[in-house]
């Protein structure tokens, strides 16, 4: 699609975009931050996994099993999940980081930070199995990141299409992901839409549906 089709498939699917992105928002303004949470691990589950199955699995979890279950009852419940013995594990991980006697504590650690660039490098630097495109989803996710890119195998696709970027990149360096968000934040302020707006635009387009 180029620039103009992108534009008229944003104004049918706006008012549907704009309600996902008030649902991302309202999870942080939330007093119990179990969903926030769920968010987190639900972005550590969807690398090389379809989101949609990464969703059931956390659902499954909700909430004895994610906030306290071993590793053996979480493995059972990252059915479809690849790697899910690792993953697993990095649950147990950002768990023993966020939860305390059974309540999450997030908010207090991502408040610190004046820009959400700055909350995005702390979730790399500490969260095993985070990269760019996983805190920058969880971000958005939680209404903190709209502005950021969410760089995975459907929007670098549909970027390529509308000749935002020359071809799809082989790896995604820390320098490469920062140039081509760079990239799709100009091409959002040329096309009018908002980044968060964009990217579930993208999503749609490689998937057939607004999810997450």
């Amino acid at each position: 699609m180029d620039a103009a089709e992108i534009k008229e498939l944003y104004s049918k699917l706006r008012s549907e975009i704009e309600y996902r992105l008030k649902k991302f928002r309202t999870l942080w303004e939330k007093e119990d931050e179990r969903d926030v949470f769920a968010e987190m691990v639900f972005c550590l589950l969807t690398p090389q996994s379809k989101a949609r199955v990464c969703w059931t699995a956390v659902e499954r979890m909700k909430w004895d099993i994610l906030i306290k279950g071993n590793e053996e009852e979480i493995v059972n419940c990252l059915v479809g999940v690849r790697f899910k013995y690792t993953k697993a594990r990095r649950i147990i991980e950002v768990r023993e980081r966020f939860v305390k006697y059974g309540e999450v504590a997030i908010r207090t650690i991502l408040e610190r930070f004046e820009e959400p660039e700055e909350a995005r490098d702390w979730l790399v630097s500490n969260i095993s199995g985070y990269g760019y495109k996983e805190a920058s989803h969880f971000l958005r996710n939680i209404g903190l990141g709209e502005n950021l890119a969410i760089l995975d195998r459907h929007i670098l696709r549909n970027l390529e299409e509308a000749g935002v970027i020359e071809r799809m990149p082989k790896t995604l360096t820390k320098r490469k992901y920062l140039e081509i968000e760079g990239r799709m934040r100009d091409f959002s302020i040329k096309t009018g839409i908002p980044m968060g707006a964009l990217d579930l635009i993208f999503w749609y387009m490689g998937t057939d549906e607004i999810f997450k």
